[in-house]
C-alpha cells in the first residue's frame, strides 16, 4: 500500500485525499483519520532497508548539504523530486524512465544518507537502532555478542556491499540476513562507526580480554611450529627428489 501511494505522489495525485481508518476493524465512521505517507518513510519502511535511518527533510532542502551530488547521481532533479514528494515539472508515462528515476532516487537518498548520519542529529537517530540491537551481534565468541555497526568500505557507490564493524574486535563482517547484502556500503560511508564512538565515547566497549589460542593435546601451539613444520616437509621432499635423481 505505501508503494502504491509512493507510485500515486509521484503522478502528481494529492496523497491528502486518500485517508486509512486508524483501525480496521472499528466499524465507526468518524473514527478514521487521514494518514500521509512521505517517500522517504516509505523507503525506509522497505524490507532489506533497515539499516537506513529517516533523513530529516530539512536536512535534504540545504543545497549545502547535497553539494557535489548532482554529477553524481543521474535524473538529479527529479530524483531529488522524488525524496520531498514534489511532484515532477513535466508529466511523464514512460515507466521505463520511471524506473530509473526511482532508481536515482535511492542512490541519492542513499549518498545524502552517509552524510547525514555523521551529523549530531543523524549520530543520534543511529544510536538508537544501534541500543535497540537493530544492526546485529558480532559473531566471535570473544567479544560475547558485542552490538555492530553498518560500515562502507568505500565512500564510492558501486565498489562494495554495506558491511558491520563491531567496534569490540574492530573487524569487520557480512550481514548473517541476504536482504542486507545488496545495501551499497557508500550510503554508510567509511567515517560513521569512528565518527558515533568520537561524539559518545561512553558506548565504545573494551577490547577483548580473551582471544583463541590454538593447543595440541592441551598444549599451546608454538609460533614457529608451523614455519619449522613446513621446512622440514620441503627438505623432505627435497632430498627424495635428489636421491630419485641420482638413481635415476
Amino acid at each position: 500500500y505505501n508503494e502504491y501511494k509512493s507510485y500515486l505522489r509521484f503522478y502528481g495525485l494529492n496523497l491528502s485525499n486518500i485517508s486509512v481508518p486508524a483501525n480496521p476493524s472499528q466499524s465507526e465512521p468518524d473514527m478514521s483519520s487521514s494518514e500521509e505517507v512521505s517517500w522517504i518513510n516509505w523507503f525506509c519502511g522497505l524490507r532489506g532497508n533497515e539499516f537506513f535511518c529517516e533523513v530529516d527533510e530539512d536536512y535534504i532542502q540545504d543545497k549545502f548539504n547535497l553539494t557535489g551530488l548532482s554529477e553524481m547521481v543521474p535524473h538529479y532533479k527529479k530524483a531529488l523530486d522524488m525524496i520531498l514528494d514534489l511532484e515532477p515539472d513535466d508529466d511523464c508515462d514512460d515507466h521505463g524512465s520511471n524506473d530509473l528515476v526511482e532508481q536515482a532516487a535511492e542512490m541519492l537518498y542513499g549518498l545524502i544518507h552517509a552524510r547525514y548520519i555523521l551529523t549530531n542529529r543523524g549520530i543520534a537517530l543511529m544510536l538508537e537502532k544501534y541500543q535497540n540491537q537493530e544492526f546485529g551481534n558480532c559473531s566471535r565468541v570473544f567479544c560475547e555478542n558485542q552490538l555492530m555497526l553498518p560500515i562502507g568500505l568505500s565512500d564510492n557507490p558501486g565498489e562494495s556491499m554495506v558491511k558491520l564493524y563491531c567496534p569490540r574486535c574492530q573487524d569487520v563482517y557480512t550481514p548473517k540476513s541476504s536482504r542486507h547484502h545488496h545495501i551499497d556500503g557508500a550510503y554508510f560511508g567509511t567515517s560513521f562507526p569512528h565518527m558515533l564512538f568520537m561524539v559518545h565515547p561512553e558506548y565504545r566497549p573494551r577490547p577483548p580480554v580473551n582471544s583463541f589460542v590454538p593447543r595440541l593435546y592441551g598444549f599451546k601451539i608454538h609460533a614457529l611450529a608451523y614455519q619449522l613444520q613446513i621446512e622440514a616437509h620441503t627438505s623432505f621432499w627435497k632430498s627424495r627428489d635428489d636421491h630419485a635423481r641420482k638413481r635415476g
